[in-house]
């Protein structure tokens, strides 16, 4: 069964653990943010993977990210700094999925960002966030009952592929850094709330990615405990009143697709 690039049915009926979500009323968080760096790989499109079931959409108009002054919403609301509400959607945000257990693979000019989840709603989420960056998605089920979404292989993957490969293993570039948009993509792919913390899920296998990665949550207030297998992870775990909060201002408001106890 596949997805449109905006998120909806090709047509066919989705089994009934896919509901589709209705469109979010847009909000705002508290704080103020900067706009994301230009120095991030950019936008762009390319050819489809054959193999994928999914149909593309229509590629979104990314515009350019609010100014850094700009706090406040059309409520009088502040926004939160290096909140996801403050900046236009961007193909770097992707980068979050990749500090996860997110994956991507290069194609002679192009390259192809893939993921497995564990639930429905995410895919629903993951399809549409991917849209609004201008990606065509698929999702197709596993042999261990989860879903496998990926994007089709694009030009406008290449940089993020170059930067977080090193031969066949994933690192994090230099530099590497978290923000909102990064962190609600993570998290609706393989974050999970678990009273009284939130775990984020990493790659099993990506070891060169864990400290790196430790230090960008901490870098945005979100130091976090390193879980190993035997203690459900490999995982992050984001405990205390504060940095919930604060993960919670960063990544915004829960998508309509997502059940409540899985949003923070």
């Amino acid at each position: 069964m596949s997805l449109n690039g905006l998120g909806e049915p090709s047509g066919e009926q989705l089994p009934t653990l896919f509901p589709v979500p209705g469109p979010a009323a847009p909000n705002r968080r508290r704080g103020s943010s900067p706009s994301e760096g230009a120095g991030d790989p950019g936008v762009g499109a390319g050819p489809p993977d054959p193999k994928a079931g999914a149909r593309s959409g229509r590629p979104a108009n990314v515009g350019a990210a609010r100014s850094p002054r700009e706090g406040v919403d059309e409520a009088g609301r502040q926004l939160v700094f290096f909140g996801a509400e403050t900046v236009e959607p961007a193909v770097a945000d992707l980068a979050g999925l990749l500090a996860g257990p997110g994956e991507v693979v290069r194609m002679g000019g192009t390259a192809r960002l893939s993921i497995v989840v564990d639930a429905p709603w995410r895919v629903h989420v993951l399809v549409a966030e991917l849209a609004q960056r201008g990606l065509a998605a698929s999702w197709e089920p596993t042999e261990d009952e989860r879903h496998a979404v990926r994007t089709s292989y694009t030009r406008a993957l290449k940089p993020l592929a170059v930067a977080w490969t090193r031969g066949a293993a994933k690192r994090p570039p230099a530099g590497f850094h978290l923000n909102g948009r990064r962190l609600r993509l993570w998290l609706a792919a393989a974050g999970e709330v678990d009273p009284p913390g939130c775990r984020l899920r990493l790659g099993a296998a990506d070891e060169e990615c864990w400290e790196p990665v430790s230090r960008a949550l901490a870098a945005v207030g979100l130091a976090g405990e390193l879980l190993d297998r035997a203690a459900g992870g490999p995982a992050y775990l984001i405990t205390g009143r504060n940095r919930l909060r604060r993960l919670a201002e960063l990544v915004g408001d829960r998508p309509a697709a997502a059940p409540p106890p899985s949003w923070p």
